[in-house]
């Protein structure tokens, strides 16, 4: 955004460029200018590569919008999975992450201004069209205001940004008459009467038709909102409001923002997730900038690029100096409580703070959002994908994974700042692993469980309006791009904004005369837009300087802390303390973790945690034996889990037209191989006669040699298995005998024995949920000879299946959507509830007489171990929390309940109950948050 265009007004050409608004243009010369600093460290990519790269992610959005236009549109969104649409209403309710659909072709407005950065102005009109004729904005639908905002309304204002410009172009679009301009004027109207509460800040949803509190609009009860969905507002509103000359919108946005900014907690300068939107009060009181706050950080400094008020940028400085004063722990980026900011409120993060080291670039702070981008990095290339939540010492703690497109913003304005060629590997990277796990014939699957490759039947509208603009932007040069995207400004869905607005129906005061400012350091605007010399200080390797240490953060390895003990062992010193011999009541071994820089902190709960700040160690020497023992420390807990934790496993359909495209969450099994520790199993499918197994097969020559299908129910596992063992196949799937049931609604267990000896039993046995089942039923129906892989985790699809398979990837999806037509109950909605991985403190056993046993992964009491309670968080990125570890019980329940859960920590019930709700909060915010 290096520069842009004069103003204009509604309905009228736009005029030649003139002069505009210095604020704006200083702030945004911040993503572009130093696009020619980098001339050594990665090796620099070719024209000719980044235009193959480019090519490929147009063949890929091509892939995704041709599906939900062939398969889904209308419908809001696509299902991948079942190559239909996800109407509401016509689907299992998914919660909160519903409210984002209103029966007004999401995907399809949210992909507008896509079709334009992509040079695919053709299909764009086309779509304009579609759009004036096809979609109603006055459903009976009750939706989330801030989705509407972002998606919907940022959608069509966006698609009227560009419309305006292809039509000054003078080629395209020459009938457009500001159509979609009068439909977002229309839904900011229906909009409004969310506003209608004392504080200012809108109710979370609103009925579309029938508004706030009628009767018919089945809302209007709600009292509590994200502050996020409240502060996401400004930038949609003020643009229509300058699009159209009534600034009735911009005035109720930024009332809601100087109401937030009224009630940010004075002493630390922060604010929480969820607010009272009647009184004011925080509900909860910690803060980050992930789910629930972070595209309010973004709005206020974005606000003040697009509309030159100086009063935003104010407020975005205060707060910024607060979260690099509390939140940030380079590269961690960790939850604090308002009121205690040196109190960590969680020990895990989330995956929407990806955006944050974007909005870093455009505040010119470049070298924590090297340190942070390059930490996410690190966890993608563990997990493919960045799991929906992960703790501080990289584990997985919500496996999820919505093909979220925050990561790849940052990589977009990365390598806007830095013309560092590392970024476009990385954004290689990102496309590898999209082909390569979340593709499947009909679009691209959200990920279930990113440790499987499981897949979910959703693809959300942001990854065609996100993912695709970004990561083609990434490798384009100038010349690929039909207009000067640097005249514009993306909105937190991506939506573009032109900058000229800045100096269009300037109606409403820019002096904000209800904010009282608290005397604010100037240092803290220091890094506002500063001169790239102070950004890059003469050397072209300074980024390449701050990935280094990281490039082992996820892997925990120490190379250099075993070089230096094995010279200290050499050289006959004392070596220094090892972590399998720490004991936290040894007075000596605190003082040699002073001296290393590792401190103690025992927290409310029992635990104790540790934290390394290499600076306060004596010595550099000393600085390095600390890093390495908080490294111990994390091997030390990873053997520990090792053999205690078991993940779900995974059934991929490897056969055509699937060729392993679709991965199915599966359960295991207490007896037969352990599949993370043996080779997979790979054979064709065949159903057991009788479907039950629990008797001697009639058919040993159908299942001779390949994987049995047998339905749950009147008999043990254990027998089942045995039965289908002695018929000569080769591996098992029990399929749930409960209709309808779903690994996306009923938690996981493992199928327990029968409580004699099973060693006898060498097959593999997975469970599948019905649903999950279903598929490979039709499959079966459609194909007759269906071939699946038993693993525990998803495998990378077979070379020589990829080429057989494109000449038929049309007729692929054909079959695909034939299968699903033939049953429609398929349906994998709903994303994993905090409920499915909470611990089951109450498990009930049975005796060995029960049909069908179950058991579940359950807490145990804690040994006697002396680091059992320990936390440890390295501020290099490197942290454990050793209690937080699985312990396996054999407890078996009912065929008729499979709800047994997953334990997590072995905890006193007091803390499970308080982390378990901590977590549904959480996940609550999320849904409400781009989900």
């Amino acid at each position: 955004m290096s520069e842009a265009g004069g103003g204009r007004g509604s309905g009228s050409s736009v005029p030649q460029r003139a002069p505009w608004s210095l604020v704006a243009a200083t702030a945004a010369l911040c993503l572009v200018s130093a696009t020619s600093v980098w001339t050594a460290g990665a090796a620099p990519m070719s024209r000719e590569e980044k235009q193959k790269l480019g090519n490929q992610v147009l063949e890929m959005f091509d892939h995704a919008y041709g599906n939900y236009m062939e398969h889904a549109y209308p419908a809001d969104e696509l299902m991948p999975l079942t190559c239909r649409g996800r109407i509401r209403g016509q689907e299992p309710s998914r919660g909160d992450v519903d409210d984002a659909l209103g029966k007004f072709s999401l995907t399809l407005i949210d992909s507008l201004d896509t079709l334009v950065v992509l040079n695919k102005t053709k299909e764009f009109e086309d779509a304009v069209r579609k759009v004036l004729r096809d979609v109603n904005l006055d459903n009976d639908v009750v939706v989330s205001v801030f989705e509407t905002n972002i998606r919907v309304l940022g959608g069509l204002l966006g698609g009227h940004s560009l419309a305006i410009m292809l039509k000054e172009k003078g080629e395209y679009m020459q009938w457009y008459n500001d159509e979609l301009l009068q439909m977002a004027k229309q839904l900011g109207y229906k909009l409004l009467p969310a506003f209608n509460t004392t504080s200012g800040l809108p109710y979370p949803r609103i009925n579309l038709k029938f508004g706030i509190r009628k009767p018919e609009a089945r809302t209007g009860t709600e009292t509590d909102t994200c502050t996020a969905c409240a502060g996401t507002l400004i930038l949609e509103f003020a643009a229509l409001s300058r699009f159209t000359g009534a600034t009735i919108f911009e005035e109720y946005a930024r009332k809601a923002l100087d109401f937030l900014w009224e009630k940010r907690q004075r002493s630390s300068n922060l604010v929480g997730v969820t607010i009272n939107i009647h009184t004011g009060d925080w509900v909860r009181k910690d803060s980050g900038v992930g789910a629930g706050i972070d595209s309010y950080y973004e709005y206020l400094l974005k606000a003040y690029v697009l509309l030159g008020d100086d009063s935003f940028l104010e407020r975005f400085n205060t707060h910024y100096d607060a979260i690099m004063r509390y939140i940030s722990q380079p590269p961690l980026l960790l939850d604090v409580h308002i009121h205690k900011p040196m109190l960590n409120a969680r020990t895990w993060m989330d995956a929407l703070l990806a955006f944050f080291p974007g909005l870093q670039v455009l505040k010119g702070d470049i070298r924590p959002a090297i340190e942070t981008h390059e930490m996410l990095y690190q966890v993608i290339k563990k997990h493919n994908f960045l799991p929906e939540a992960f703790t501080t010492d990289f584990r997985v703690h919500w496996a999820q994974h919505p093909l979220r497109p925050e990561f790849a913003e940052s990589t977009y304005f990365l390598y806007k700042a830095t013309g560092d060629p590392y970024y476009l590997e990385v954004g290689k990277t990102l496309i590898e692993n999209l082909n390569k796990y979340a593709r499947v014939p009909c679009g691209f699957a959200a990920m279930k469980d990113v440790r499987t490759g499981s897949h979910e039947d959703r693809m959300d509208s942001f990854f065609l309006a996100e993912m695709f603009k970004y990561l083609y932007l990434l490798f384009a040069d100038k010349e690929d791009i039909i207009f000067d995207i640097e005249d514009y400004i993306f909105t937190t869905e991506a939506h573009l904004l032109p900058l000229w607005l800045s100096t269009t129906n300037q109606r409403v005061s820019k002096k904000n005369t209800t904010s009282e400012y608290t005397e604010l350091d100037d240092s803290n605007f220091d890094w506002t837009c500063p001169n790239t010399q102070i950004l890059f200080p003469n050397d072209p390797l300074y980024a390449q300087s701050i990935r280094e240490p990281l490039k082992n953060v996820v892997d925990k390895s120490c190379p250099r802390g075993i070089i230096r003990v094995e010279e200290s062992l050499r050289s006959g010193a004392k070596p220094p303390l090892r972590a399998r011999d720490f004991m936290a009541t040894n007075p000596e071994h605190l003082e040699i973790l002073k001296k290393m820089g590792v401190s103690l902190i025992h927290l409310k709960d029992g635990r104790v945690q540790l934290v390394q700040h290499a600076i306060q160690a004596a010595s550099s020497i000393d600085a390095e034996d600390g890093l390495r023992f908080m490294q111990e420390m994390i091997e030390l807990s990873s053997q520990q889990q090792k053999e205690q934790q078991l993940p779900p496993r995974a059934v991929q359909i490897v056969s055509h037209p699937f060729f392993g495209r679709v991965v199915l969450t599966a359960g295991p099994a207490q007896f037969g191989p352990d599949l993370s520790k043996h080779k997979e199993t790979r054979g064709f499918v065949a159903s057991s006669k009788p479907y039950n197994g629990c008797s001697e097969l009639t058919n040993p020559e159908a299942v001779m040699g390949k994987i049995a299908l047998i339905q749950r129910g009147q008999c043990m596992f254990a027998e089942k298995a045995r039965n289908i063992q002695n018929a000569g196949a080769i591996g098992g799937i029990v399929i749930d005998d409960n209709e309808g049931s779903s690994s996306d609604t009923a938690p996981l267990f493992q199928m327990a024995g029968d409580g004699k000896d099973t060693d006898d039993i060498t097959i593999p046995m997975l469970f599948l949920f019905s649903k999950e089942g279903g598929i490979i039923l039709d499959a079966i129906r459609e194909y007759e000879e269906v071939e699946v892989l038993l693993s525990d985790k998803a495998k990378d699809r077979d070379p020589e299946m990829e080429n057989e398979e494109q000449p038929s990837s049309e007729n692929d999806s054909q079959s695909a959507e034939q299968i699903a037509s033939r049953s429609q109950e398929i349906d994998l909605v709903d994303q994993e509830s905090p409920e499915e991985s909470s611990v089951n403190s109450h498990p009930e056993a049975l005796s060995p007489v029960d049909t069908d046993s179950a058991a579940s992964v359950s807490s145990s009491e804690q040994d006697s171990n002396p680091m059992e309670n320990l936390e440890t968080t390295s501020l290099d990125g490197e942290c454990t929390d050793l209690d937080n570890q699985l312990q396996e019980q054999p407890e078996t329940e009912e065929d008729s309940n499979p709800n047994v859960s997953w334990g997590k920590k072995a905890q006193p019930i007091d803390s499970i109950l308080a982390d378990w709700n901590e977590d549904i909060e959480a996940f609550e915010m999320m849904d409400k948050d781009e989900l």
